[in-house]
């Protein structure tokens, strides 16, 4: 099996701060991968430059084959639009789009606007009925599951969830994780950073960081303990977290002069012409 994703020998640094240290991995095409770790341990970091978010401070990163450190900001972007599928916590809807429209949105700067096609990817996520709903007027899980269509409607190679069930309660996390394992079966690669040990036993893999390094990788079940109980998301580094705008910038792959443009203000009729 050929791998999707290389990583070797990574580091990054934010002035004093070590938030990667020398990190090796490999992720073979079709893999289920866990990322976890304490708060502070690298793993958004680590998602970041998984994503093609960031760069690594030394060291190199191969999407598919490709070098990354060899792009440009825009070419980032448009590998990230062609090959990568974000899912944040967060969901970073635009609220003035319906269900529907935020999907579409996603096409906008990947190729033509198909409606149809974005009402298929809400109906594999069972939204087909709430298409026309604005986010206010969704749930935690339906927008998670609208976040998660649009994610899959550019068909890309891997998929990349940061604590993508944080938010949810008990049955919405099983509905999310239900969809994870259809998209597994089907042979998606998938990454999942998570804090919780129930999560990460879904995968096929699960690799932990601690202070930036990876301190281990087991196949087949997560390792007890690791996250620590109750520990939440986003304290991994100074840039780890995303604002609003940043978010839906980068799940739209939008491109600007520096490879991401953070004005989403578009309407839907701007998004339908394209179709």
């Amino acid at each position: 099996m050929s791998n999707l994703m290389e990583i070797e020998n990574v580091s990054k640094i934010y002035g004093p701060l070590k938030a990667l240290s020398g990190v090796t991995l490999s992720v073979p095409q079709g893999q289920w991968l866990a990322v976890m770790g304490p708060s502070g341990s690298g793993k958004s970091t680590l998602m970041n430059i998984i994503g093609c978010l960031d760069t690594p401070s030394s060291g190199e990163v191969f999407l598919d084959g490709v070098r990354l450190s060899e792009l440009s900001p825009g070419e980032l972007t448009a590998i990230r639009r062609e090959a990568v599928g974000l899912i944040f916590q967060q969901f970073h809807l635009i609220s003035h789009l319906t269900a529907l429209e935020n999907v579409m949105a996603a096409q906008f700067y990947h190729s033509m606007v198909d409606e149809r096609e974005a009402s298929e990817a809400l109906e594999g996520v069972g939204l087909a009925e709430r298409a026309g709903h604005l986010p206010s007027q969704l749930s935690g899980g339906e927008q998670q599951r609208v976040c998660i269509a649009r994610a899959l409607i550019n068909h890309p190679k891997l998929i990349l969830a940061d604590e993508p069930t944080g938010n949810l309660d008990e049955l919405n996390e099983k509905l999310v994780m239900d969809i994870l394992h259809k998209l597994h079966r089907e042979g998606a690669t998938i990454v999942v950073v998570t804090h919780a040990p129930e999560v990460a036993a879904h995968a096929g893999r699960v690799i932990v960081l601690e202070h930036g390094r990876l301190v281990s990788d087991s196949v087949g079940e997560a390792p007890s303990g690791g996250a620590g109980e109750g520990e939440g998301e986003g304290a991994d580094d100074p840039k780890a977290d995303f604002s609003e705008a940043d978010g839906e910038a980068a799940v739209l792959n939008r491109p600007g002069e520096e490879g991401l443009e953070k004005n989403t203000d578009f309407s839907p009729e701007e998004i339908r012409a394209r179709s």
